[in-house]
């Protein structure tokens, strides 16, 4: 069974960086996409990125574009979402899941970590 442990959440001041981390156990990490999304209190969970096997395909919402950076390292089971520029509205619990299928739809991703909590102050 595969787990994901995502951290580096925090407090940070707007215009800030943080660099999450989702560890993967498992053998079968390098064989699947990886994707980080979030949820501010009261919406919807929304899709930030995702990476493909590889790391050599990335999808970003269009929103997170030219800010946020998904990366990974297979040797390391780890996939990365570097935050750069950060806003009061980034603020939610972000977190990272096993893609299925390489799109924005939560249906399409089927392993879930339990979430970091990333505070934006103004």
């Amino acid at each position: 069974q595969v787990q994901l442990v995502e951290s580096g959440g925090g407090l940070v001041q707007a215009g800030g960086s943080l660099r999450l981390s989702c560890a993967a156990s498992g053998r079968t990490f390098s064989s699947y996409l990886m994707g980080w999304f979030r949820q501010a209190p009261g919406r919807e969970r929304e899709f930030v990125a995702a990476i493909n096997w590889s790391g050599r395909n990335t999808y970003y919402a269009d929103s997170m574009k030219g800010r946020f950076t998904i990366s990974r390292d297979n040797a390391k089971n780890t996939v990365y979402l570097q935050m750069n520029s950060l806003k009061p509205e980034d603020t939610a619990v972000y977190y990272c899941a096993r893609g299925v299928r390489f799109t924005q739809a939560t249906r399409d991703y089927d392993v879930w970590g339990q979430g970091t909590q990333v505070t934006v102050s103004s």
